[in-house]
């Protein structure tokens, strides 16, 4: 079977719909994110308009069955200190999972990070999630610490694993 040509872009608002149904996806069945009601296009309007230019990006990966995954950086902590660090997110739909498009895509965005004030990428990482633990080694992250049992989802206590990647 030939692979499909994958294209990976700035997002649009057409790719909301397509972005909220994969935040859903994780919330629901994940405790990827912390988020524990599902979202919605109006709901998560101001969230998508937060991404564009500078430090805070937002990448879409599709091909022509539409959307298959997201990675973006978005503001750390709201103090200036930390302006020069971003955290990054990826989410891929599951039948995409290891076939090498989260390193694509984490890969686009940091070639856009380095054209940026960015010195310093973080994630956290909702354990026990052994495939994102590897991916973000893959591209370059260091552990730097968990958080043990800091969140709770659906009567689970969660831990996150915290990671960091020099950009600058």
């Amino acid at each position: 079977m030939t692979p499909r040509p994958v294209s990976i872009r700035p997002a649009r608002e057409c790719d909301l719909p397509a972005l909220v149904a994969l935040a859903n996806h994780y919330i629901e069945h994940t405790n990827a994110l912390f988020t524990t009601e599902l979202q919605t296009v109006e709901g998560r309007r101001s969230w998508f308009e937060g991404y564009g230019a500078g430090r805070y990006r937002l990448l879409v990966a599709e091909d022509e069955t539409g959307l298959l995954g997201c990675t973006y950086s978005s503001r750390y902590r709201p103090t200036p200190a930390f302006d020069t660090t971003v955290e990054t997110s990826i989410y891929l739909q599951p039948r995409c999972h290891g076939a090498g498009l989260g390193a694509r895509l984490y890969a686009a965005l940091f070639d856009i990070l380095r054209t940026e004030e960015v010195h310093l990428a973080v994630a956290g990482v909702a354990q026990p999630n052994p495939a994102s633990n590897a991916l973000h080694r893959k591209c370059g992250f260091e552990e730097v610490g968990t958080f043990r049992e800091y969140a709770r989802k659906r009567g689970v206590w969660i831990s996150s694993t915290w990671f960091q990647k020099p950009i600058a």
